[in-house]
């Protein structure tokens, strides 16, 4: 399991280091890979690399490994944690989602993807703003060190 952990650390390191190499801004690769955390976040069964290739092509200024780096971060091992969090979380803020013992289970799907979405949306915006942040300052730490040398 640690060898597992330590691989993919490796991997994110390289990927982001990639990135960090690229002609974009630190604030370019840090909002990059912000987004891309944001939509990786996201209950988008599995469009979210369309979204990225779509942002990519109109928008030139994001950095396209930045962004494929945060899928390594919330790799579909981590998305049922981030979803269970998710719901957890919408459940505490709009409360427990009635059921209804008639046999009708189907009837609480919308009441239980509310709270999903709810708490999904505010995960989302905490991990791309922590994502931004940690990534601006990991490329510019990495540039300032690579000058350096």
């Amino acid at each position: 399991m640690r060898g597992r952990i330590r691989q993919a650390r490796r991997r994110i390191r390289e990927e982001l280091e990639s990135a960090f190499i690229e002609d974009y801004t630190s604030q370019e690769v840090a909002i990059s890979f912000s987004i891309g955390l944001f939509i990786t976040a996201l209950p988008t069964l599995g469009t979210g690399l369309l979204m990225f290739a779509v942002l990519v092509y109109l928008f030139k200024q994001l950095s396209e490994l930045a962004m494929l780096a945060s899928v390594l971060v919330l790799n579909p091992f981590v998305k049922w944690g981030v979803y269970a969090s998710s719901y957890w979380l919408g459940q505490r803020l709009l409360g427990p989602v009635p059921l209804a013992f008639d046999g009708n289970i189907l009837a609480a799907g919308p009441d239980v993807l509310i709270r999903l979405w709810v708490g999904n949306l505010i995960l989302a915006v905490v991990f791309a703003t922590a994502g931004y942040l940690l990534a601006l300052r990991s490329v510019v730490e990495f540039r300032q060190r690579r000058e350096f040398l």
